[in-house]
């Protein structure tokens, strides 16, 4: 870590032409967060202030219930970073805070400290009675062509180009809160929102130059609160994406760094290897471990070290101050695992102290459960290892998904992968909490791997919103878009039909969807519906059946409802033997399918299944 030397008491001695280059020069340019709250349970604030020579100014404040309880000095004379306690007896208002220089010179900042939100501690984050919905503003909808260019940012719209800003915004999704809600939505992810001021490529808004603002190009922290406010109203969780790993080399502190480790730093560009198994092979040399967690993601994004204690600092209020500011029900984690092992264990601790319910999943892009167990909260780990991460992504049965539906049964193929992922489960903490999902913004679109066949886009979701875990649907995936990830990540984010004014067409209608869009909407939103309401996909047990001809069977139990699944894959019609699946059927008479809405008897000790079909039976008397 950087030089930081912490005092309380200021050193006594200056040169008469530094107090006076201070004096003349002196202002606070950043002070971060802006603002905080009382009645938070950890009483400790950090405050970075920045401005030219701030670091030869002491702070003081006069305000019942805070305190300055340290000052940390670092190797950069124009950053400052105080400590402030605020215990519980500190009320809701605005108070001075004086900066003063040995030669009396006094700057003055007013803080505030607001009131939180009745009952924001007990916020329930989302579950796996949730779908959560992920779009990418920029190609969702357009709100507000007049914020599509923003003076004080460097790329202006082009929606022409594949890799330009297209200009959907945040006022673009607020607009079509009622079509998700119709859909079935009960989760909202969003792409990062935060501003990226690349001169280049900054769609995507990965590589973040301002932690506590939404890009004025989505339509800044005023709109965010918009969106979070509506979704409210229609029963809409609102998960927010965060990038720790990396900062964009636009941020403005990359400029003029508080330390020289703030970022990590090389001879030469040093490009992360990107092999995450590295962290987890007891086996990897250090060169190699190094080169994966100090390495770039990109060259205009700058790896920066959480194990520089004042910047994790920076990051844990920074999550927090916008859970509380924004109202939110989760957090998405980028590239976790690239991140500092234990600041984000200190992260995700400090979070789940404040907020007991809320959930956070990380982005655990690895092929093999037993890799991504590793990350949840309360793993068995070998190493004594724990994230504090609640929630982990299931790329092991994404990379199922992508090949079952195409393939024949045989030892390894076919949905035979569906069943041997599951198998796997036995390695997780949480069942529940595993965030599930066809496709997302970083994957080829799922219907170009399907070739357009709406059967199996039925048969996979059919699979997804009746398995275990919490679905995850990407924006467009329920009028069966299509991208090629081959063709480059731009051109395979495509701009949702009818959200911007003049498109040829508006898929958020009926009447702008095709024949073929309409029944894939239609049945996605029946199973959207039913799944919402159905506490049995929810929480209960799950029990499947080895594959056999192609079929895939599977129950969802709990003491109240019993569900059937029966997904067959093969092209041809199947006549299955109840007598298998007395462990499930028990002494259910019949079923009704949620699908078909038909009511089968069990009475022949035979069911029939037409070739590439799925149903879901509600088992009854």
């Amino acid at each position: 870590m950087g030089t930081v030397k912490k005092s309380i008491i200021p050193i006594l001695f200056f040169s008469f032409f530094s107090l006076s280059t201070i004096a003349a020069k002196t202002k606070i340019e950043k002070l971060e967060p802006g603002f905080w709250w009382v009645g938070m349970e950890n009483p400790n604030l950090q405050l970075l202030i920045y401005g030219q020579g701030i670091g030869d100014y002491q702070p003081g404040l006069n305000y019942p219930g805070v305190s300055v309880k340290a000052v940390h000095n670092v190797e950069n004379n124009n950053y400052l970073f105080v400590d402030l306690l605020i215990d519980k007896s500190a009320k809701a208002g605005k108070f001075e805070i004086t900066f003063t220089n040995f030669k009396g010179k006094e700057i003055v900042y007013q803080y505030e400290l607001k009131e939180r939100r009745e009952n924001s501690a007990k916020r329930e984050g989302f579950n796996s009675s949730d779908v959560m919905y992920l779009l990418m503003p920029d190609r969702f909808a357009n709100g507000n062509p007049a914020n599509d260019s923003v003076d004080s940012l460097a790329e202006k719209l082009n929606r022409e180009h594949y890799d330009g800003r297209h200009g959907g915004d945040i006022e673009g999704i607020i607009n079509q809160l009622d079509y998700l809600q119709d859909l079935g939505i009960t989760a909202l992810w969003s792409t990062p929102l935060l501003e990226d001021n690349e001169e280049r490529g900054s769609y995507h808004t990965y590589a973040i130059s301002d932690y506590y603002n939404i890009d004025a190009r989505y339509g800044g922290n005023e709109a965010y609160l918009e969106l979070s406010k509506e979704c409210k109203k229609r029963g809409i969780k609102l998960i927010k994406d965060m990038v720790f790993n990396h900062c964009a080399s636009a941020h403005w502190w990359m400029k003029d760094l508080p330390q020289d480790d703030w970022v990590h730093q090389h001879d030469e560009y040093t490009n992360s290897n990107h092999r995450k198994s590295t962290l987890l092979d007891p086996h990897a040399s250090q060169v190699d471990k190094l080169k994966f967690s100090d390495g770039w993601f990109d060259i205009s994004m700058p790896d920066l070290n959480q194990q520089n204690e004042l910047l994790m600092t920076y990051l844990i209020q920074n999550s927090i101050w916008w859970v509380e500011y924004a109202d939110l029900d989760g957090i998405r984690m980028d590239t976790h695992p690239y991140n500092d092992p234990q600041g984000m264990s200190k992260w995700g601790k400090a979070l789940l102290n404040e907020y007991p319910h809320l959930n956070i999943v990380g982005e655990t892009w690895y092929k093999n459960a037993a890799d991504i167990a590793y990350w949840q909260k309360d793993a068995l780990n070998a190493d004594g290892y724990n994230s504090n991460l609640p929630c982990v992504m299931d790329f092991q049965l994404f990379f199922a998904m992508e090949k079952a539906f195409l393939e024949p049964q045989e030892w390894e193929n076919g949905v035979v992968r569906l069943y041997k992922s599951l198998a796997a489960d036995y390695l997780y903490k949480d069942l529940n909490n595993i965030l599930i999902f066809s496709e997302n913004h970083d994957t080829q679109r799922i219907m170009t791997t399907l070739k357009g066949d709406l059967d199996k886009f039925k048969l996979m979701n059919t699979f997804l919103m009746t398995t275990r875990g919490i679905p995850q649907i990407y924006a467009g995936i329920e009028i069966l878009m299509e991208g090629k990830k081959s063709d480059g990540d731009g051109k395979m984010r495509i701009d949702f039909p009818g959200g911007w004014d003049g498109d040829e067409r508006n898929a958020f209608t009926a009447e702008g969807r095709s024949k073929k869009e309409n029944e894939a909407f239609r049945f996605l939103q029946k199973l959207l519906q039913w799944r919402k309401i159905n506490l049995v996909i929810h929480s209960g047990k799950l029990t499947h059946y080895i594959p056999e001809n192609d079929v895939y069977v599977y129950f969802r139990h709990n003491d109240e409802k019993t569900v059937m699944v029966v997904i067959n894959n093969g092209d041809k019609k199947q006549e299955l033997s109840l007598d298998r699946f007395s462990e499930g059927i028990k002494d259910f008479a019949k079923g009704y399918d949620i699908l078909s809405e038909q009511s089968i008897q069990f009475s022949g000790g035979k069911l029939e299944v037409k070739g590439n079909s799925s149903m879901i039976l509600e088992l009854k008397n």
